[in-house]
């Protein structure tokens, strides 16, 4: 056992060793807070090495490079926003009660994981192809969940319109899109909940549906003065 300036080391054989998996996602949880205070191309892998509490070199030899490792981070952040807004959508209701409850879910995700969506939603798009594809990926996922709840309400619905596949489709667009901007309204307005904002987003598209099925739609009307 050897000391220096007052500190004890372990014997080699008997330091502790930590798992990969374990060392990958404590790489991670730095490198999300480090690419989301400074954006992708300032981030350093130095930084994160540092903060992580290990070497550079070992960074590169668990996630392969600064590019992998912000894919890591993708990917990761992805697959826990889908599995909160998988749970919350298996709940018992109505398919409109269950989308309310993935809606909530995933405002909450935004709300209580700010560095993480500014990760997926602020810098990842506007990168490589490879984190552009995984991007599209995470959306395409997210797309398919909601389009199929709004396929089963239409299907339970019992209204004197029935609605296809593609109208489906455009609801499931128009609701995931407006769901993304309103991440960016939820910074100007703090004091408004998850709940509070997944509420409205159902009155505005939601309730807009129901009157289509109902067979009441909106056509432009004519100018004065045109045939």
């Amino acid at each position: 056992m050897s000391e220096e300036k007052g500190r004890v080391s372990a014997p080699r054989g008997q330091r502790r060793r930590v798992p990969r998996e374990v060392r990958e996602q404590q790489i991670i949880d730095v490198a999300i807070q480090v690419f989301a205070k400074r954006g992708y191309h300032a981030a350093s892998v130095d930084e994160i090495a540092e903060l992580a509490g290990i070497s550079k070199p070992m960074v590169y030899l668990y996630l392969d490079s600064k590019e992998g490792l912000f894919l890591a981070c993708l990917r990761r952040e992805a697959d826990r926003l889908m599995a909160a807004f998988q749970e919350a959508a298996r709940g018992g209701g109505t398919p409109e009660r269950r989308l309310h409850a993935a809606l909530v879910a995933f405002f909450g995700f935004v709300a209580g994981s700010r560095d993480s969506w500014v990760v997926l939603h602020r810098q990842a798009s506007e990168l490589s192809e490879a984190i552009a594809a995984a991007v599209a990926e995470a959306r395409r996922a997210v797309m398919a969940q909601v389009a199929g709840l709004v396929r089963h309400g239409i299907a339970e619905a019992d209204g004197k319109v029935q609605l296809g596949d593609e109208d489906a489709d455009f609801v499931a667009h128009a609701l995931v899109g407006a769901a993304d901007s309103l991440t960016d309204w939820m910074d100007r307005h703090p004091n408004q909940s998850p709940e509070g904002i997944a509420l409205r987003l159902m009155n505005m598209v939601w309730v807009g549906m129901s009157h289509v099925l109902e067979g009441e739609t909106w056509a432009p009307s004519p100018v004065r003065g045109e045939d």
